[in-house]
């Protein structure tokens, strides 16, 4: 069977140049883009085998120190294996933590106190590492002795450890220091609370802000490659399974700027054989229904300009438990299709609104559903391993924003500090229902979208070509990655699986 593939002009072999397309439609549009997971402290007599698992599982992030993208010389000192640095080679944000993780490992088996080791320069001395790089590590290690000492109520001299992170780090740094800089600040607020001297504090409401349209989120959509390549990829899979829909009814469970619909627009309005008779949005949320409402505006506009039948709909609810499928404006002769991009995370603490979405998924009964999720475990109810695991995450995350927004210090800074530095401190400070920023991978989704009856469809060839073509477009497209899970995409940065895209019919 062939597939047509989104083209938006002439160019090499009729593919578009997609960055310059991409862009040139947000501009266009005004608008941003989405970006780029039993709670409570363990048991004391099981603390420090809690603490040595995500420890021990280090070397599984990412591709492990022997196969990450680039090719660097490796050296071995002591059981810890460091790159040597090279001309102009450094060690990635993720390969510091790795490090300082193999030797907190070493530090515990040889029975030091995290205080201790700090004192001992474990061949931290040698040409394999530069004074920065050095540095670093150390900084790491603190930052690791801190957590430990906090997963063990230790509050005390943890925030003597954490008062050497604060006067290392800094917003401002490099990577590393940047990175200690939010966990340092995660774990100062999280003891706070341990100690009732501060009660909760506002949460910052992300997807309130990824609907307005601002000049950072615009700088992400255009600079890092995640957002487009999830798009691109997702949308290629919609277009060809409405390729011969007069009528098409989109259903986004979280519409964001809605951005996305533009590309999906230019190529439904340039499709001549079947030419379309309407596309319908329909956008599903609990709250921001005037945002919503800007988004429908902009969207409107953008198929007038096309000439293209538009409808869109809103389906406002107070909570998604009342969620049903005789709200949506349902149409027999029009094939329907489901966007969740990064929403179906921030429902897992709550796993009954998440099943009463599925269950009107499911009567619904699309042609379609596409599915993109953030690929990190942050749901785990041991403090020790959702510090870790977020702290490997982030790692590989800001290292990708230095890289792709070098030149962009402002909005680099914004992204840092209220999306992911909220992320760190909502991740590390909190535990219970105040705890919203969870993520769990795309094995833990396969599983529960088969237990609705779906089963996962094949991401065409058109689909991954286009996901390369966008790797392709950009200047730091060298560093990520595209992988497989069976049928799914996972978008990386340097071997770091960051991203996943699937797609799911029902059976």
């Amino acid at each position: 069977m062939s597939y047509d593939v989104l083209s938006f002009g002439d160019n090499i072999g009729g593919f578009p140049d997609t960055l310059s397309v991409c862009n040139n439609v947000c501009e266009s549009f005004n608008g941003g883009f989405y970006g780029a997971a039993i709670d409570g402290f363990y048991r004391d007599d099981s603390l420090q085998q809690q603490l040595r698992y995500p420890l021990g599982q280090l070397n599984n992030h990412g591709s492990g120190f022997k196969q990450l993208h680039t090719e660097k010389r490796v050296e071995e000192f002591d059981d810890v294996t460091v790159f040597g640095s090279g001309v102009d080679e450094r060690l990635s944000t993720e390969d510091v933590m790795r490090v300082a993780g193999q030797l907190f490992i070493q530090s515990s088996h040889q029975g030091m106190d995290g205080l201790y080791v700090l004192d001992c320069d474990f061949n931290l001395s040698f040409s394999g590492l530069s004074d920065e790089e050095r540095r670093d590590v150390k900084l790491a290690l603190l930052l690791l002795a801190a957590a430990e000492k906090v997963g063990y109520r230790q509050y005390e001299p943890a925030s003597r450890l954490l008062k050497q992170c604060e006067f290392m780090s800094s917003k401002t740094g490099n990577q590393v220091q940047r990175v200690v800089y939010y966990f340092s600040e995660a774990l100062r607020e999280k003891i706070e609370r341990e100690t009732g001297r501060v009660s909760s504090k506002p949460v910052f409401n992300f997807d309130e802000s990824m609907m307005r349209p601002n000049p950072t989120m615009l700088a992400v959509h255009g600079e890092l490659p995640f957002p487009q390549i999830i798009q691109f990829a997702g949308i290629q899979a919609i277009v060809e399974n409405v390729a011969k829909a007069k009528r098409v009814h989109i259903i986004d469970l979280s519409i964001k700027s809605g951005v996305q619909w533009t590309v999906l627009m230019q190529a439904l309005a340039s499709r001549h054989e079947s030419p379309i008779e309407l596309l319908k949005v329909t956008a599903v949320a609990t709250d921001g229904k005037w945002l919503i409402e800007g988004t429908g505006k902009r969207l409107l506009s953008f198929a007038r300009s096309l000439g293209l039948p538009f409808a869109f709909k809103i389906v406002m609810v107070s909570d998604m438990l009342d969620l049903k499928e005789d709200l949506f404006e349902l149409d027999a002769k029009e094939t329907v299709a489901v966007y969740a991009v990064t929403i179906f995370r921030s429902m897992l603490a709550m796993p009954n609104r998440l099943e009463n979405i599925m269950r009107v998924i499911r009567r619904i009964n699309p042609c379609l559903m596409v599915v993109s999720e953030v690929e990190a475990n942050h749901n785990s109810p041991i403090f020790v391993n959702r510090f870790i695991e977020a702290l490997f995450f982030c790692s590989a995350y800001f290292d990708c924003l230095a890289t792709c927004m070098k030149w962009n210090h402002e909005n680099r800074d914004i992204i840092e500090s209220m999306y992911f530095g909220e992320g760190i401190r909502n991740t590390v400070a909190t535990e219970g229902d105040e705890r919203k920023s969870r993520n769990v991978k795309f094995d833990v989704w396969r599983a529960f979208f088969i237990r609705y009856g779906m089963e996962e469809a094949e991401l065409s060839m058109s689909s991954l070509y286009q996901a390369y073509l966008v790797l392709k477009s950009f200047a730091c497209g060298s560093f990520c990655t595209l992988d497989m899970n069976g049928k799914c995409l996972l978008v990386g940065w340097k071997g770091t699986p960051m991203h996943s895209v699937s797609v799911w019919k029902f059976l």
